[in-house]
């Protein structure tokens, strides 16, 4: 079964940026929809970004014009770079498939943003 790593997290300054990565143990191009997801405590899962297999983005109101999503299909990768980030962007961050093609979360990469 393929398995997610996510990488790229740590502490940052508000204004700042980051670059998250996300490696799968296999092939993620028949995989439609990626998208990276992020969680605070009290709260759920919260989709930010997404990406079509042919690179078509769709992002959450609140982070779009700061966050870009991408994806490497032949590294089997999807990056989220992150600029101009805020104390609210503080979270742990997931990729995974989106909606009926997900896989098994990852331990997800926390980021945290200081004011």
């Amino acid at each position: 079964q393929v398995r997610l790593v996510e990488s790229g997290g740590g502490l940052v300054q508000a204004g700042g940026s980051l670059r998250l990565s996300c490696v799968a143990s296999g092939s993620i191009s028949s995989i439609n929809v990626m998208g990276w997801y992020r969680r605070t405590p009290g709260k759920l899962r919260e989709l930010v970004a997404r990406v079509t297999r042919g690179g078509v983005t769709n992002y959450a109101d609140s982070v779009k014009g700061r966050f870009t999503i991408s994806r490497d299909n032949a590294k089997n990768t999807v990056y989220l770079q992150m600029n101009s980030l805020k104390a609210e962007d503080t979270a742990i961050y997931y990729c995974n498939g989106v909606s009926n093609e997900a896989l098994p979360w990852g331990q997800g990469a926390q980021v945290t943003v200081s004011s």
